[in-house]
């Protein structure tokens, strides 16, 4: 959500935190700022909307030249977005930014006799801040005694004008990263920030305090003790975050997806051909003991853990419950030392996956995380980690994410049925095996894009679109639903096929487009039905889309447009199904003018519950 950037070396600290900003627009985001510290006073500019307003304003208003700054995109929460909610926020000789929520803001500006310059809950931190440092306190002392009376989730950020060469910021349940340069520091929400500078980085730990210099930094935890931390290198480099000839991120990212599902297969089988999942530090007796499965993700993440349930459950036979993170917790789960909680988050910060996955480690339960940010917080607090290797994702409606995220779940799987002797070896092999074509056989869709944007100038004008699926082609419609709902602002549901007649055929109208996933043949007489399904829409007046295999003739008999699938298992259909309908909504966004990349109302990481 909100982005905070921070700098303290011997670059133009101005134009560092603004192009780190700049990298982090995708987090979403409805206004800027910057502030410094100069001749003992704090300067700042802020401006609601993007960032260019906010170098409209340092361009009207120069700021003058310093080594130190620290830098804001904000996602309202408190307050609507105008200039005076913007961050920084200043009280005196303080300048703070917040990513997070301070719940008890309220009985906290109690606590003093000023006019708050801002609707905010973050502005008070500043005021708290202020004071400390007035009464004598130290920067980091102050920060110290500010985090011991806030309650919620926060990452702040503060400078103070008469100590201008020093950044301090504390971490609570909200991202933070240092970037290490030579001579110089960042402070940053996401490594997009400062890649372009560094690929040396430290992760900052739950309750952590950062001391800043040019000379080093210092870690502490609230109580003011040496805390440890954890030096990591950035696996991709400032190319990847960047568009590279594409209109869009987005677009970029899903023509990235066999790479990325290239790049997560890689190095899984051992030397006897064996799957291996080595940062997967879980003891094998201790998966055997596993009596059920939870899976716990939000949005597209909670889509690719409903795919996942389809696996596990065939290949692992043990139950598998799929749960959005943010009911987990609050409905009284069933949760004990035999239970393996699965949390799916790209961005490993996302809220209420970090709270469910909490409350089950206090249950008792074993967490395995699937995540693709090194050092993020939900790999940091679970027992084990399968990363995906979809590197940087711009694009705020997830792509690459969710087919890695797919890939990561049916290593799981697969190594669960290993584990528990469910599978042979050359079941196992032979699973695998199709899993490395599948790259290839993504490739042969994304050369199909041609035919999707010509549906999508087709359709522009309608106002409401179905997506059918049974089996794993419900999750993908789902998902091609969601996409279109993300960025094109069109009314889409999906909709699990066999339930077309016990409601959402009331939807049906004449002209209506219906995308329809229709299962490989054999699969449990499922296909038959879905092309059944097919008939009852056609005769209706629908407009067909049919994701089908190539052979299957009987699909292509009512369908408007026919986008063939390569013939793969039905287990993995979703990781070609899904990329027409990725593409057909970005497609869709870019005809009907939106931007594709930063949605409204949408924020990449939802770090606040």
């Amino acid at each position: 959500m909100c982005g905070i950037v921070g700098y303290v070396g011997a670059r133009d600290a101005r134009d560092v935190v603004v192009a780190g900003l700049k990298r982090l627009e995708y987090r979403g985001y409805d206004s800027a700022g910057v502030a410094l510290a100069a001749e003992d006073r704090i300067e700042w500019r802020k401006r609601a909307g993007k960032i260019a307003n906010l170098e409209a304003a340092v361009a009207e208003q120069p700021l003058p030249e310093a080594g130190t700054a620290i830098g804001h995109t904000r996602w309202a929460t408190h307050g609507p977005p105008t200039d005076a909610n913007s961050h920084p926020h200043v009280a005196g000789r303080i300048a703070v930014v917040h990513n997070g929520i301070i719940e008890n803001h309220g009985a906290l500006k109690a606590r003093f006799d000023v006019d708050f310059a801002s609707d905010t809950d973050s502005e008070v931190a500043a005021h708290l801040l202020r004071r400390e440092v007035e009464a004598g306190s130290t920067l980091v002392d102050a920060m110290r005694a500010v985090v011991a009376d806030l309650q919620g989730a926060f990452t702040l950020v503060a400078l103070d004008a008469e100590d201008p060469d020093r950044i301090v910021a504390a971490r609570r349940s909200s991202p933070l990263v240092v970037g290490r340069g030579e001579d110089e520091f960042f402070i940053a929400s996401d490594v997009a920030a400062f890649i372009e500078y560094t690929r040396d980085a430290i992760e900052l730990g739950e309750d952590q305090i950062v001391e800043v210099t040019s000379a080093g930094i210092e870690v502490t935890d609230f109580d003011g003790a040496p805390a440890e931390t954890r030096d990591f290198r950035i696996d991709w480099d400032l190319a990847a975050a960047e568009k590279q000839g594409y209109d869009w991120f987005m677009r970029k990212e899903i023509f990235e997806q066999p790479k990325a599902v290239a790049d997560t297969l890689l190095g899984r089988r051992g030397e006897r051909g064996e799957l291996q999942l080595d940062e997967l530090h879980i003891r094998p007796e201790e998966l055997r003991r596993v009596s059920k499965i939870i899976i716990v993700a939000c949005g597209t993440a909670f889509y690719a853990g409903l795919v996942a349930k389809y696996a596990i459950e065939h290949w692992v036979r043990v139950a598998c419950e799929v749960e959005l993170a943010s009911e987990f917790r609050y409905r009284d789960p069933i949760v004990d030392a035999n239970t393996l909680v699965v949390a799916v988050s790209q961005s490993g910060e996302t809220a209420d996956t970090l709270m469910a996955i909490r409350h089950a480690r206090e249950q008792g339960a074993r967490v395995i995380a699937i995540c693709n940010t090194n050092g993020a917080t939900i790999p940091r607090e679970s027992d084990a980690v399968i990363y995906t290797h979809a590197g940087p994702e711009i694009g705020v409606a997830s792509t690459k994410g969710f087919t890695t995220q797919l890939v990561a779940c049916y290593l799981l799987g697969l190594y669960l049925a290993q584990v528990r002797g469910m599978k042979y070896g050359d079941e196992i092999e032979a699973i695998l095996t199709e899993l490395e074509r599948m790259p290839g056989y993504m490739s042969d869709m994304l050369e199909k894009a041609d035919d999707v944007y010509g549906l999508a100038e087709r359709l522009k004008d309608r106002e409401s679109m179905l997506f059918l699926g049974r089996h794993v082609g419900y999750p993908s419609a789902l998902e091609g639903a969601l996409k279109l709902k993300e960025l094109a602002y069109i009314h889409a549901e999906g909709f699990a096929a066999g339930e077309l007649k016990h409601g959402p055929i009331a939807l049906v109208t004449d002209g209506i487009p219906i995308f329809v996933v229709v299962p490989p043949a054999g699969r449990d007489q499922l296909r038959d039905k879905v092309i059944a399904n097919i008939a009852e829409v056609h005769a209706r007046g629908a407009r067909t889309i049919v994701l089908a295999e190539e052979r299957d003739a009987e699909a292509r008999e009512n369908a408007e447009a026919f986008f063939a699938l390569p013939n793969v298992s039905t287990l993995l259909q979703p990781l070609v199904a899904i990329i027409p309908l990725q593409l057909f909504a970005c497609e869709m966004a870019t005809l009907l003018g939106y931007d594709v990349d930063q949605p409204r109302n949408l924020a990449k990481s939802v770090t606040v519950e």
